[in-house]
């Protein structure tokens, strides 16, 4: 099991932004606006699809997981909130968060689903999460520019989506999740979750008015599909979930583990499974 402790961001977010906060790049802020869009309403989801499968365990398996989801579902909510007020300034910007409409229609029409198939969903998208997070401390270049707070913001993000990756997938195995499922949920996922963000991309740069320059786009495939670009240098340990003995603590998590214990001035821990 995994002890997660639930941590407090010590970092202003009540104070406004530019719309072109990452290094006055257009590509990367919008890219990352995408992302932050998604948020609220996934990490509702996910929180929601890991208490449902709980519910369903054995009590004894009930009692193994319970400390660790307490923690997850911390530290997604702590997510959820801060997001919240990030995109609270976009909003106040005039940019359009479709990507959340998209989302909350879908969940709607799939919550009659066997509980299985959201815990596998969740797990498919904690993968992809956990993957462009360990690539954004791989790759401090990708928010060269923007403000202390703001990188500090996303850098503890993708420092706790590493440590909780695996929650989501063993509580999958321990429902009795089979393989064929878990690969079927994690190509749909995998085609949703990328269409969305680069829908949602799209839009913010067309309301940012930077939607057809020629830097815009050089911006967006360096930061994309360069050799170890975060979506062209993330295909082979994008293929791993593919394989049946494949669990996630398989991948390094040594880059999160080191900001957590670095960065302590950043964030105060206010729970933890084993203290509750």
């Amino acid at each position: 099991m995994t002890d997660l402790v639930v941590r407090k961001l010590l970092v202003d977010l009540n104070t406004p932004f530019a719309a072109r906060w990452n290094g006055n790049d257009a590509f990367r802020s919008a890219f990352f606006n995408a992302l932050s869009m998604s948020f609220p309403v996934g990490e509702q989801f996910f929180m929601d699809s890991v208490r449902a499968g709980l519910k369903t365990l054995p009590e004894e398996k009930r009692a193994e997981f319970a400390a660790e989801v307490q923690g997850f579902v911390g530290q997604e909510a702590t997510h959820r909130r801060v997001h919240a007020l990030f995109n609270g300034h976009l909003e106040r910007m005039g940019f359009s968060n479709t990507i959340a409409k998209r989302a909350t229609a879908r969940i709607k029409k799939q919550a009659g689903m066997d509980p299985r198939v959201h815990v596998a969903a969740t797990a498919a998208t904690e993968h992809f999460t956990a993957l462009f997070a360990d690539w954004v401390l791989r790759h401090p270049e990708a928010l060269e520019g923007a403000q202390e707070r703001l990188q500090t913001m996303w850098l503890w993000h993708a420092s706790e989506e590493s440590e909780h990756r695996s929650t989501a997938f063993d509580i999958y195995q321990a429902m009795g999740g089979g393989h064929a499922w878990r690969l079927r949920v994690f190509r749909y996922v995998s085609v949703v979750f990328i269409v969305d963000v680069l829908r949602q991309t799209v839009r913010n740069l067309w309301h940012d008015g930077a939607l057809f320059h020629p830097s815009t786009w050089r911006s967006g495939a360096k930061l994309l599909m360069a050799k170890d670009g975060m979506f062209r240098g993330n295909v082979g340990m994008w293929r791993d979930y593919l394989r049946e003995d494949f669990h996630p603590d398989q991948h390094d998590a040594s880059r999160s583990q080191a900001w957590l214990r670095d960065n302590t001035r950043h964030f105060v821990p206010v729970g933890s499974p084993a203290a509750a």
